[in-house]
């Protein structure tokens, strides 16, 4: 890949007075950043969620957009906002302003301090909760828009904001914003919907995505109760010889759920799954050359792929196969030292991946139908979210424009038929709407849900964009979008 610094190769001839702002509201752009870092909302605890509306509210009309407002659901809010530059085309965007939890003593920052702090290897970079997942991106795009103002040109295109509080709980109720009359009419204006996204390596190579798989996060809890046998309250483990055991139960339960190698063994799930085409093959073996595993193991510290599979194997696992995860898995007492109790309950936090043409109501109905059938439709299955899977052509204008632009900086990105990871676009993609949907954006960020989250600000290696880069990177694409 032959490029130097990405933000100076990204913004060049008529574009070059939006490099001189971006550059010029850099502080700007960081205090923003951080400020809204220093602002959690999360929606697992319940906690500053209407403050964090107000404050998505508030930022996207200082970006320019001329109309923001909440939008009220059976959860918490989303935001609907509406910029009119007069532009021939119009553009959807997705922010969420919500974050996951964070445990400050697993960090080396406090999380919620937003602080620059040097990173061996990387460089300067913010840390805290939310820095690349999902605010740091979001931030650099609406730094873009500022910059764009502030150099007196034109925002290309129309732009549709839609926003949510929820999505890190699987967005349960983020289809009663998009269904909204109103935000459904705005959003059939648009060419697609795009998410903010840093994707750049830490050895600088980039990626697009054409789709997100899709997930199911759930509780499966075993109790003395529901299950007729074992203790209804914590008792002292001696009873183990005459008591049975909620949380073997539990753990007997689960073990069904995986083959001996780890593969999911749900009855059913999976049959759906639309195997790799052959376009598809062709992009991962182009990937698979453009994309380091030496990397991509070292970011995950790592040693070797289940199933002891080679690089291109593992990408194609990665992206086309379903999965069942334990996130977490509690009972009884877990504090220092023992306590000898036989406890009455056990929970396991669940995620399920999903892949075209998996829906979420069949994998949920699968999951709840097999547990029975093997004796355990004791056990409760509590979902708390999720979202089917979304796949958008190689073809889209959203993608091609994403491709161009970066090609005309010198960078030839890897093109993946899908992100992993989850995120609602189907809500855009399915019925009724039928829109392209994607992610797009450069600089590196790492550690989503994860201690010590960070994004990038001043980069080590030249070929990864720095902050002004990644902010660059946004401007680049909606003129190339509008061309």
């Amino acid at each position: 890949m032959a490029t130097t610094r990405a933000a100076p190769s990204l913004l060049t001839g008529e574009l070059s007075p939006i490099q001189s702002e971006i550059e010029k509201r850099h502080d700007e752009s960081i205090a923003r950043f951080q400020n809204w870092v220093r602002n959690p909302s999360i929606a697992a605890e319940d906690r500053g969620m209407d403050e964090g509306c107000d404050l998505m509210i508030r930022m996207a009309r200082d970006a320019g957009f001329q109309t923001a407002k909440r939008i009220d659901t059976d959860g918490h809010p989303g935001v609907f906002a509406t910029l009119d530059a007069g532009a021939p085309k119009t553009f959807g965007l997705y922010f969420m302003y919500d974050v996951k939890q964070a445990e400050p003593a697993e960090w080396s920052s406090p999380p919620f301090e937003a602080a620059i702090v040097d990173k061996p290897g990387f460089g300067k970079v913010l840390m805290g909760r939310g820095a690349v997942n999902q605010k740091g991106p979001e931030a650099a795009f609406l730094a873009a828009l500022h910059a764009i103002k502030g150099a007196g040109k034109k925002v290309p295109v129309n732009i549709v904001l839609v926003a949510e509080g929820e999505e890190e709980i699987g967005s349960p109720h983020f289809k009663q914003v998009v269904t909204n009359p109103e935000v459904m009419a705005a959003l059939k204006k648009t060419v697609g919907v795009v998410m903010p996204a840093a994707w750049q390596d830490p050895d600088g190579n980039v990626s697009i995505y054409l789709g997100a798989k899709g997930v199911i996060e759930c509780e499966l809890i075993a109790s003395g109760e529901k299950w007729g046998r074992g203790p209804g309250i914590d008792v002292h483990s001696s009873n183990r010889a005459r008591l049975d055991s909620p949380a073997f139960h539990l753990v007997q339960a689960l073990a069904t759920l995986v083959d001996e190698n780890g593969d999911p063994a749900i009855e059913g799930f999976g049959r759906e799954a639309r195997p790799a085409t052959a376009q598809q093959k062709k992009l991962l073996d182009e990937a698979a050359t453009r994309l380091s595993e030496d990397t991509a193991k070292k970011l995950m510290k790592v040693k070797r792929w289940a199933h002891d599979l080679g690089w291109r194997e593992s990408l194609e696992r990665f992206l086309f196969t379903p999965t069942v995860n334990i996130e977490g898995l509690v009972a009884g007492y877990t504090g220092p030292g023992g306590k000898t109790i036989q406890p009455h309950r056990a929970v396991a936090k669940l995620d399920l991946r999903l892949v075209p043409d998996m829906k979420f109501d069949t994998a949920l109905a699968q999951l709840k139908a097999h547990l029975a059938k093997r004796g355990f439709g004791d056990i409760e299955v509590v979902p708390s979210g999720g979202y089917d899977p979304t796949d958008t052509p190689f073809e889209a204008e959203l993608i091609q424009a994403q491709i161009s632009m970066l090609r005309r900086a010198g960078i030839e990105p890897a093109v993946m038929p899908r992100i992993a990871g989850s995120y609602p676009g189907y809500v855009f993609t399915g019925d009724p709407l039928r829109l392209p949907a994607g992610h797009f954006g450069m600089g590196h960020g790492n550690g989503a849900h994860a201690p010590d989250e960070y994004f990038v600000i001043e980069s080590e290696n030249p070929r990864v964009a720095d902050w002004d880069g990644a902010v660059a990177s946004h401007v680049a694409y909606l003129f190339a979008l509008a061309g």
